[in-house]
């Protein structure tokens, strides 16, 4: 059997790229290696689904730190707001959250993935699943097609190659897509965990005393060696057995792995600032006459009030101050050392939980070997890439899904017209 487009994959991107391509009168195949289309879009939010971020496209790049301003050409065929007009025509009412986040009404993800299907299917795309490719077939310059892993060769003019990243191995993305890049010529830039909790090296952690503890609108920076901030983000996050998780771990992850790599391994420093809108003077003030206005009680029992309450023992013993003391015997030198550790809780970052532990993977194939305007191989005429496999990553809060969709619909649109 021939078809003008076979995609390989049936994630965000694969969809898409099979809406695209079968809307400009391509024959269309879509294959995948589960039972199941859509499974990690299925999971994604939470299990609601970010299906994209509502915010200006310039600010939407800017969280896309892997590559984002790769997606500029895409994006303008195929932006944020075609995405919520795409979901709202097929009857998916969406809603803007915190920060952007659009999601369904009926906050199931499935509802969203099933509009997809059911699109595909509309538009006449012939869907296989429990259908492995063992490898893409090349001519000297272009595709021929695939190979099935049960031997059948299918014949296409293009190929789209939608099967994900290394991250969340459980819905199908093991990194097939890689070796069938490398078999055209493609180079793929390091592979590394993204958006996935951070391991930190402190007795604290080791003890399990800060164990579940949730943060709420604090700061995490990354500092390097030369004691530079390379990123702060603001939000919420929390203490696990292991180090620390949450939006804003996930978000600083990338710098943490990216720093250990530059110094060959070690520590890297992270601070949580627990008040971002305030300065240490403020901090030093605040907290002061918080301890004068209620003079006889222990400062242990004052601060309960204003700093979460398993981190008090931990700050007062970093700054020297005993734990019974009341505002009459406070040094005020240990009280501004306070003042300035409630700013900056140190933490030692020594590295980062598994790529499959990764929500997104970091890396992929290589973006100078990619046309950003078609998403076709500038290797290999009529192959296409799109979604994680190539080297975009962005943070949580739809922004991923964003440059799945985005550039898998520009690759079935090119791809069909090819």
């Amino acid at each position: 059997m021939t078809y003008d487009v076979i995609i390989i994959g049936g994630g965000s991107a694969g969809l898409m790229a099979g809406i695209a391509a079968s809307k400009n009168g391509a024959k269309v195949l879509l294959l995948d290696k589960g039972d199941k289309l859509g499974r990690k879009l299925g999971i994604s939010g939470g299990g609601r689904c970010n299906v994209t971020n509502n915010k200006d496209i310039d600010e939407l790049i800017k969280n896309i730190p892997g590559n984002g301003r790769f997606l500029h050409s895409s994006l303008a065929n195929f932006g944020n707001k075609d995405i919520i007009a795409f979901f709202e025509n097929l009857g998916i009412r969406l809603k803007e959250e915190d920060n952007g986040r659009m999601f369904p009404i009926s906050d199931k993800a499935k509802s969203v993935v099933d509009a997809l299907i059911n699109q595909v299917r509309r538009q006449g795309v012939d869907i296989r699943v429990n259908t492995p490719v063992k490898k893409v077939n090349f001519t000297e310059d272009g595709v021929q097609g695939v190979t099935t892993a049960s031997g059948e060769v299918i014949f296409s003019r293009s190929v789209i190659v939608a099967v994900g990243g290394k991250s969340v191995p459980h819905t199908g993305s093991t990194g097939d897509g890689y070796p069938w890049a490398e078999a055209a010529g493609h180079t793929i830039t390091e592979l590394f965990p993204t958006e996935v909790p951070i391991t930190v090296n402190e007795p604290f952690i080791a003890s399990k005393e800060l164990q579940g503890l949730s943060l709420r609108d604090v700061g995490l920076s990354v500092w390097n060696a030369k004691g530079k901030k390379l990123i702060s983000h603001e939000g919420d996050m929390i203490f696990t057995h292991f180090g620390v998780s949450g939006p804003i771990a996930l978000r600083c992850s990338q710098f943490v792995v990216k720093q250990l790599k530059q110094a060959g391994g070690g520590n890297v420093l992270l601070t949580i600032d627990l008040f971002p809108g305030k300065s240490a003077d403020e901090v030093y003030t605040e907290s002061l006459q918080l301890t004068k206005s209620e003079h006889k009680k222990s400062i242990k029992n004052v601060l309960k009030g204003y700093l979460p309450e398993r981190l008090i023992p931990l700050l007062l013993a970093a700054s020297e101050l005993d734990e019974q003391l009341t505002y009459d015997n406070i040094p005020k030198q240990a009280w501004l050392g306070l003042a300035k550790l409630i700013k900056a809780f140190p933490l030692r970052a020594y590295g980062t939980l598994k790529l499959e532990d990764a929500f997104v993977t970091g890396g992929g194939v290589n973006l100078k070997e990619i046309d950003p305007k078609t998403m076709e191989s500038k290797l290999k005429r009529g192959l296409y890439f799109c979604g994680e496999v190539l080297d975009i990553h962005g943070y949580t809060g739809g922004y991923n899904i964003t440059a799945a969709f985005t550039t898998g619909y520009t690759a079935g649109t090119n791809a069909a017209l090819q």
